[in-house]
Protein backbone atom coordinates (compact mmCIF):
# COMPACT_ATOMS: atom_id res chain seq x y z
CA UNK A 1 0.00 0.00 0.00
CA UNK A 2 1.35 3.15 -1.15
CA UNK A 3 0.14 6.78 -0.14
CA UNK A 4 -0.67 9.41 -2.91
CA UNK A 5 0.12 12.82 -2.79
CA UNK A 6 -2.92 13.59 -1.02
CA UNK A 7 -2.13 10.94 1.74
CA UNK A 8 -4.88 7.97 0.96
CA UNK A 9 -3.41 4.79 0.48
CA UNK A 10 -3.48 2.61 -2.69
CA UNK A 11 -2.52 -0.72 -3.70
CA UNK A 12 0.49 -1.26 -5.79
CA UNK A 13 1.41 -4.92 -7.43
CA UNK A 14 4.60 -5.92 -7.51
CA UNK A 15 4.85 -7.59 -10.72
CA UNK A 16 7.49 -9.39 -10.21
CA UNK A 17 6.26 -11.40 -7.91
CA UNK A 18 2.39 -11.14 -9.21
CA UNK A 19 1.26 -14.76 -10.55
CA UNK A 20 -1.69 -13.38 -12.83
CA UNK A 21 -4.29 -15.63 -10.45
CA UNK A 22 -6.82 -12.51 -10.65
CA UNK A 23 -7.82 -13.64 -6.99
CA UNK A 24 -7.72 -9.76 -6.28
CA UNK A 25 -10.06 -8.26 -8.76
CA UNK A 26 -12.59 -11.45 -8.62
CA UNK A 27 -13.04 -10.86 -4.79
CA UNK A 28 -12.99 -6.60 -4.71
CA UNK A 29 -16.33 -5.57 -3.61
CA UNK A 30 -16.09 -2.71 -5.94
CA UNK A 31 -15.57 -4.12 -8.70
CA UNK A 32 -17.89 -6.89 -7.78
CA UNK A 33 -20.83 -5.25 -6.30
CA UNK A 34 -23.28 -7.45 -4.83
CA UNK A 35 -27.05 -6.48 -5.25
CA UNK A 36 -28.71 -5.45 -2.03
CA UNK A 37 -31.17 -7.70 -0.72
CA UNK A 38 -34.35 -6.86 1.50
CA UNK A 39 -33.70 -9.06 4.83
CA UNK A 40 -35.20 -9.04 8.30
CA UNK A 41 -33.76 -6.64 10.44
CA UNK A 42 -34.25 -5.61 14.03
CA UNK A 43 -33.69 -1.94 15.32
CA UNK A 44 -32.66 -1.17 18.54
CA UNK A 45 -31.81 2.44 20.56
CA UNK A 46 -29.22 1.58 23.26
CA UNK A 47 -27.19 2.94 25.96
CA UNK A 48 -24.77 1.70 28.21
CA UNK A 49 -25.37 1.54 31.74
CA UNK A 50 -21.69 1.94 32.70
CA UNK A 51 -21.25 5.91 33.13
CA UNK A 52 -17.81 6.22 32.89
CA UNK A 53 -17.80 3.98 29.50
CA UNK A 54 -20.65 6.35 28.20
CA UNK A 55 -18.57 9.15 28.41
CA UNK A 56 -15.45 7.90 26.98
CA UNK A 57 -17.89 6.81 23.74
CA UNK A 58 -18.66 8.83 21.06
CA UNK A 59 -22.69 8.00 21.15
CA UNK A 60 -24.18 4.94 23.55
CA UNK A 61 -21.30 2.93 24.24
CA UNK A 62 -22.89 0.27 22.24
CA UNK A 63 -19.51 -0.90 20.44
CA UNK A 64 -18.20 -1.97 23.98
CA UNK A 65 -20.83 -3.77 25.14
CA UNK A 66 -20.72 -5.75 22.04
CA UNK A 67 -16.79 -5.85 22.07
CA UNK A 68 -17.29 -7.27 25.61
CA UNK A 69 -19.62 -9.94 25.02
CA UNK A 70 -16.94 -11.58 22.71
CA UNK A 71 -14.65 -11.37 25.05
CA UNK A 72 -16.30 -12.79 27.55
CA UNK A 73 -16.23 -15.94 24.90
CA UNK A 74 -12.26 -16.09 25.24
CA UNK A 75 -12.66 -13.79 21.84
CA UNK A 76 -10.39 -11.16 20.40
CA UNK A 77 -11.73 -7.61 19.11
CA UNK A 78 -10.31 -6.04 15.98
CA UNK A 79 -11.05 -1.86 15.95
CA UNK A 80 -9.27 1.61 15.34
CA UNK A 81 -6.17 2.58 17.64
CA UNK A 82 -4.06 4.75 17.16
CA UNK A 83 -0.14 3.85 17.37
CA UNK A 84 2.31 5.67 19.34
CA UNK A 85 3.05 8.49 16.53
CA UNK A 86 -1.28 9.06 16.50
CA UNK A 87 -1.63 7.04 13.16
CA UNK A 88 -4.61 5.26 12.95
CA UNK A 89 -4.40 1.73 12.58
CA UNK A 90 -6.55 -1.18 12.80
CA UNK A 91 -5.28 -3.46 15.75
CA UNK A 92 -7.08 -6.25 18.49
CA UNK A 93 -7.08 -6.62 21.67
CA UNK A 94 -8.07 -9.68 24.10
CA UNK A 95 -8.62 -7.53 27.24
CA UNK A 96 -11.53 -5.71 28.14
CA UNK A 97 -9.38 -3.23 30.30
CA UNK A 98 -7.72 -2.33 26.58
CA UNK A 99 -10.86 -1.56 24.82
CA UNK A 100 -10.75 1.89 25.73
CA UNK A 101 -8.03 2.61 22.84
CA UNK A 102 -11.04 1.62 20.30
CA UNK A 103 -13.52 4.16 22.12
CA UNK A 104 -14.58 7.39 20.40
CA UNK A 105 -14.40 8.02 16.78
CA UNK A 106 -11.62 8.61 14.49
CA UNK A 107 -11.94 11.07 11.60
CA UNK A 108 -8.85 9.91 9.78
CA UNK A 109 -9.18 6.62 7.25
CA UNK A 110 -7.20 3.76 9.62
CA UNK A 111 -4.69 1.31 8.02
CA UNK A 112 -5.56 -2.22 7.86
CA UNK A 113 -2.42 -3.72 7.93
CA UNK A 114 -2.16 -7.54 8.38
CA UNK A 115 -5.48 -7.41 10.10
CA UNK A 116 -7.34 -9.70 7.97
CA UNK A 117 -4.77 -12.14 7.86
CA UNK A 118 -4.60 -11.83 11.51
CA UNK A 119 -8.39 -12.21 11.55
CA UNK A 120 -8.50 -15.22 9.92
CA UNK A 121 -5.79 -17.04 11.69
CA UNK A 122 -8.09 -16.69 14.82
CA UNK A 123 -11.08 -17.38 12.79
CA UNK A 124 -9.50 -21.07 11.42
CA UNK A 125 -8.60 -21.75 15.33
CA UNK A 126 -12.24 -21.37 15.94
CA UNK A 127 -11.61 -18.45 18.22
CA UNK A 128 -14.02 -15.96 18.16
CA UNK A 129 -13.58 -12.38 16.47
CA UNK A 130 -15.00 -8.98 16.61
CA UNK A 131 -14.04 -7.34 13.71
CA UNK A 132 -15.29 -3.57 13.30
CA UNK A 133 -14.62 -0.69 10.74
CA UNK A 134 -16.10 1.46 7.92
CA UNK A 135 -18.62 -0.39 5.65
CA UNK A 136 -16.19 -0.43 2.65
CA UNK A 137 -13.95 -2.49 5.64
CA UNK A 138 -16.04 -4.73 6.49
CA UNK A 139 -16.98 -5.75 3.04
CA UNK A 140 -13.06 -6.21 2.40
CA UNK A 141 -12.76 -8.54 5.14
CA UNK A 142 -15.59 -11.44 3.86
CA UNK A 143 -14.78 -10.95 0.75
CA UNK A 144 -10.87 -11.82 1.68
CA UNK A 145 -12.29 -14.70 3.86
CA UNK A 146 -14.39 -16.23 1.00
CA UNK A 147 -16.82 -17.73 3.78
CA UNK A 148 -18.54 -17.93 6.65
CA UNK A 149 -17.65 -18.52 9.98
CA UNK A 150 -20.07 -18.82 13.12
CA UNK A 151 -17.22 -17.50 15.33
CA UNK A 152 -16.90 -14.06 13.24
CA UNK A 153 -18.86 -11.11 14.35
CA UNK A 154 -18.66 -8.50 11.90
CA UNK A 155 -19.83 -4.72 13.27
CA UNK A 156 -20.07 -1.68 10.69
CA UNK A 157 -20.06 1.72 11.68
CA UNK A 158 -21.89 4.36 9.53
CA UNK A 159 -19.39 6.12 7.59
CA UNK A 160 -19.73 10.11 6.47
CA UNK A 161 -16.29 9.78 4.32
CA UNK A 162 -12.75 9.19 5.29
CA UNK A 163 -10.56 12.22 5.40
CA UNK A 164 -6.89 11.82 4.51
CA UNK A 165 -4.58 11.07 7.04
CA UNK A 166 -2.02 13.72 5.62
CA UNK A 167 -4.10 16.54 6.82
CA UNK A 168 -4.76 14.68 10.26
CA UNK A 169 -0.79 14.55 10.31
CA UNK A 170 -1.10 18.50 9.30
CA UNK A 171 -3.53 19.34 11.85
CA UNK A 172 -1.34 17.28 14.28
CA UNK A 173 1.95 19.24 13.09
CA UNK A 174 -0.90 22.51 13.45
CA UNK A 175 -2.02 21.44 17.29
CA UNK A 176 1.90 20.61 18.38
CA UNK A 177 2.67 24.46 17.11
CA UNK A 178 -0.28 25.65 19.09
CA UNK A 179 0.00 23.84 22.85
CA UNK A 180 3.87 23.50 22.08
CA UNK A 181 4.17 20.29 23.67
CA UNK A 182 3.51 16.69 22.84
CA UNK A 183 0.23 15.07 23.41
CA UNK A 184 -1.40 11.14 24.08
CA UNK A 185 -5.12 11.54 22.77
CA UNK A 186 -6.89 13.27 20.47
CA UNK A 187 -10.64 12.89 20.83
CA UNK A 188 -12.66 13.94 17.65
CA UNK A 189 -16.06 13.59 19.82
CA UNK A 190 -15.53 14.37 23.22
CA UNK A 191 -18.54 15.16 25.45
CA UNK A 192 -17.07 17.95 27.24
CA UNK A 193 -20.10 19.98 27.02
CA UNK A 194 -22.12 16.20 26.51
CA UNK A 195 -23.68 14.51 23.61
CA UNK A 196 -25.63 17.56 21.67
CA UNK A 197 -22.24 19.25 20.83
CA UNK A 198 -19.70 17.44 18.72
CA UNK A 199 -15.91 18.53 19.81
CA UNK A 200 -12.29 18.42 19.35
CA UNK A 201 -10.02 17.87 22.75
CA UNK A 202 -6.38 17.26 22.76
CA UNK A 203 -5.16 15.70 25.96
CA UNK A 204 -1.71 14.64 27.73
CA UNK A 205 -1.65 12.30 30.97
CA UNK A 206 -5.56 12.78 30.86
CA UNK A 207 -4.94 16.86 31.19
CA UNK A 208 -6.92 19.33 28.75
CA UNK A 209 -4.54 21.02 26.10
CA UNK A 210 -6.51 22.06 24.04
CA UNK A 211 -10.96 22.30 23.24
CA UNK A 212 -12.51 23.45 20.56
CA UNK A 213 -16.15 22.83 19.19
CA UNK A 214 -17.70 21.80 15.60
CA UNK A 215 -17.70 25.61 14.74
CA UNK A 216 -14.64 26.75 16.05
CA UNK A 217 -11.84 23.53 14.88
CA UNK A 218 -10.44 23.93 11.78
CA UNK A 219 -10.13 19.43 11.19
CA UNK A 220 -13.34 18.93 12.48
CA UNK A 221 -14.73 22.22 9.92
CA UNK A 222 -12.53 20.79 6.89
CA UNK A 223 -13.81 17.27 7.41
CA UNK A 224 -17.77 18.06 7.96
CA UNK A 225 -17.25 20.05 4.47
CA UNK A 226 -15.99 17.42 2.59
CA UNK A 227 -12.74 19.21 1.51
CA UNK A 228 -10.58 16.54 3.12
CA UNK A 229 -12.52 13.23 2.24
CA UNK A 230 -11.24 10.57 -0.11
CA UNK A 231 -12.60 10.59 -4.00
CA UNK A 232 -13.60 6.93 -3.77
CA UNK A 233 -15.94 8.47 -0.95
CA UNK A 234 -18.45 10.19 -3.55
CA UNK A 235 -19.44 7.25 -4.99
CA UNK A 236 -19.35 5.12 -2.19
CA UNK A 237 -21.02 1.89 -3.03
CA UNK A 238 -21.54 0.64 0.70
CA UNK A 239 -23.96 3.47 1.41
CA UNK A 240 -27.02 0.88 2.26
CA UNK A 241 -29.35 -0.22 4.17
CA UNK A 242 -29.06 -3.81 4.08
CA UNK A 243 -25.86 -4.50 4.60
CA UNK A 244 -23.14 -7.54 4.67
CA UNK A 245 -22.42 -7.36 8.46
CA UNK A 246 -24.31 -9.04 11.20
CA UNK A 247 -24.86 -4.93 13.01
CA UNK A 248 -24.40 -1.56 11.93
CA UNK A 249 -24.43 1.15 14.73
CA UNK A 250 -24.38 4.98 14.26
CA UNK A 251 -25.11 7.84 16.47
CA UNK A 252 -28.76 8.83 18.14
CA UNK A 253 -29.59 12.10 18.26
CA UNK A 254 -33.10 12.26 18.08
CA UNK A 255 -33.52 9.89 21.32
CA UNK A 256 -36.22 12.06 22.97
CA UNK A 257 -38.24 10.81 20.15
CA UNK A 258 -37.99 7.22 21.23
CA UNK A 259 -37.18 7.58 25.31
CA UNK A 260 -37.04 10.92 26.98
CA UNK A 261 -35.37 9.13 30.02
CA UNK A 262 -32.20 8.45 27.90
CA UNK A 263 -32.68 12.27 26.83
CA UNK A 264 -30.01 12.89 29.49
CA UNK A 265 -26.99 14.39 26.73
CA UNK A 266 -24.98 11.78 27.63
CA UNK A 267 -25.35 9.44 24.10
CA UNK A 268 -27.32 7.24 22.58
CA UNK A 269 -26.93 4.64 19.92
CA UNK A 270 -28.57 2.97 16.76
CA UNK A 271 -28.35 -0.54 15.94
CA UNK A 272 -29.51 -2.62 12.95
CA UNK A 273 -29.25 -6.42 13.74
CA UNK A 274 -29.14 -7.43 9.86
CA UNK A 275 -28.38 -11.61 10.63
CA UNK A 276 -29.72 -13.92 13.23
CA UNK A 277 -26.51 -13.65 15.20
CA UNK A 278 -26.13 -9.93 15.10
CA UNK A 279 -29.98 -10.66 17.16
CA UNK A 280 -28.60 -13.11 19.07
CA UNK A 281 -25.89 -10.58 20.74
CA UNK A 282 -28.19 -7.67 21.03
CA UNK A 283 -30.39 -10.10 23.61
CA UNK A 284 -27.82 -11.71 25.26
CA UNK A 285 -26.12 -8.22 26.29
CA UNK A 286 -27.32 -7.28 29.52
CA UNK A 287 -24.91 -4.07 30.14
CA UNK A 288 -27.29 -1.91 27.70
CA UNK A 289 -30.79 -0.18 28.55
CA UNK A 290 -32.53 -1.38 24.88
CA UNK A 291 -35.43 -0.14 23.37
CA UNK A 292 -36.51 -2.11 20.47
CA UNK A 293 -37.72 -0.47 17.42
CA UNK A 294 -39.04 -0.70 14.49
CA UNK A 295 -36.34 -0.69 11.70
CA UNK A 296 -38.03 1.83 9.33
CA UNK A 297 -39.01 3.91 11.87
CA UNK A 298 -35.39 4.07 13.06
CA UNK A 299 -34.41 5.56 9.16
CA UNK A 300 -37.46 7.39 8.78
CA UNK A 301 -36.80 9.70 11.88
CA UNK A 302 -33.10 10.15 11.08
CA UNK A 303 -34.28 10.88 7.40
CA UNK A 304 -32.03 8.43 6.11
CA UNK A 305 -29.03 11.11 6.07
CA UNK A 306 -26.67 9.12 7.67
CA UNK A 307 -27.36 5.41 6.17
CA UNK A 308 -27.35 7.28 2.58
CA UNK A 309 -26.17 10.34 2.51
CA UNK A 310 -25.09 11.89 -0.69
CA UNK A 311 -21.59 14.01 -0.75
CA UNK A 312 -21.22 16.33 -3.37
CA UNK A 313 -17.25 17.26 -4.07
CA UNK A 314 -15.96 20.43 -2.78
CA UNK A 315 -15.50 23.19 -4.96
CA UNK A 316 -12.12 23.89 -3.34
CA UNK A 317 -11.06 20.35 -2.91
CA UNK A 318 -7.62 20.49 -5.84
CA UNK A 319 -6.77 23.41 -4.67
CA UNK A 320 -7.00 22.57 -0.70
CA UNK A 321 -4.54 19.55 -1.88
CA UNK A 322 -1.86 21.64 -3.60
CA UNK A 323 -1.76 24.02 -0.88
CA UNK A 324 -1.31 20.97 1.95
CA UNK A 325 1.76 19.77 0.28
CA UNK A 326 3.35 23.40 0.59
CA UNK A 327 2.03 25.36 2.87
CA UNK A 328 2.40 26.13 6.75
CA UNK A 329 -0.04 23.87 8.54
CA UNK A 330 -1.59 27.28 10.47
CA UNK A 331 -1.59 29.10 7.09
CA UNK A 332 -3.25 26.69 5.19
CA UNK A 333 -6.30 25.97 7.70
CA UNK A 334 -6.25 29.66 8.51
CA UNK A 335 -6.64 30.34 4.32
CA UNK A 336 -9.99 27.71 3.96
CA UNK A 337 -11.55 28.04 7.48
CA UNK A 338 -10.61 30.78 9.18
CA UNK A 339 -11.92 31.26 12.30
CA UNK A 340 -14.72 34.10 12.11
CA UNK A 341 -16.82 36.41 14.73
CA UNK A 342 -19.62 34.17 12.82
CA UNK A 343 -18.09 30.80 14.02
CA UNK A 344 -17.31 31.95 17.50
CA UNK A 345 -21.05 33.35 17.89
CA UNK A 346 -22.26 30.10 16.79
CA UNK A 347 -20.39 28.55 19.29
CA UNK A 348 -21.36 30.39 21.80
CA UNK A 349 -25.49 30.13 21.13
CA UNK A 350 -24.55 26.47 21.10
CA UNK A 351 -22.94 26.42 24.38
CA UNK A 352 -25.41 28.74 26.16
CA UNK A 353 -28.49 26.50 24.68
CA UNK A 354 -27.16 23.27 25.92
CA UNK A 355 -26.53 25.00 29.31
CA UNK A 356 -30.57 26.51 29.28
CA UNK A 357 -31.47 22.74 28.12
CA UNK A 358 -33.11 24.15 25.13
CA UNK A 359 -30.25 22.56 22.71
CA UNK A 360 -32.80 20.04 21.02
CA UNK A 361 -35.74 22.90 21.00
CA UNK A 362 -33.20 25.49 18.97
CA UNK A 363 -32.11 22.29 16.87
CA UNK A 364 -35.59 21.23 15.37
CA UNK A 365 -36.62 24.80 14.86
CA UNK A 366 -32.96 25.63 12.59
CA UNK A 367 -34.25 21.72 10.92
CA UNK A 368 -37.65 23.38 9.94
CA UNK A 369 -35.98 26.37 8.88
CA UNK A 370 -33.00 25.79 6.51
CA UNK A 371 -33.21 21.97 6.83
CA UNK A 372 -31.67 18.51 8.19
CA UNK A 373 -28.97 18.68 5.44
CA UNK A 374 -27.60 21.80 6.88
CA UNK A 375 -27.14 21.19 10.28
CA UNK A 376 -23.81 20.54 12.10
CA UNK A 377 -23.08 17.67 14.85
Amino acid sequence: MKADYEGFLYPIVDTKDCINCHLCENVCPVLNIKKEHVKIQNGYIVQHKDSRILRESTSGGAFTAIAEWVIGKNGVVFGAAYDNQMVVKHTYVNKKEDLGKFRNSKYSQSEIGTTYQEAKAFLDKGIWVLYSGTPCQLEGLLRFLRKSYECLLTVDVVCRACPSPLVFKKYLDLQKQITGTDFDNLLFRDKYYGYQYSSMSIMNQKKYLYHEGIDTDSYLRAFFSGISIRPSCLKCVFRKRYRETDLTIWDCFDIAIYDKKMNDNRGATKVLAHTEKGRRVMTEINVLKKIQVCPDMILKMDGDDEINIVLQEHPLRSSFFEDLNKMDPQKLFEKYFPITMKNRIEKAVRILTIKLGLYSLVKNIYITLVGRDNIKR
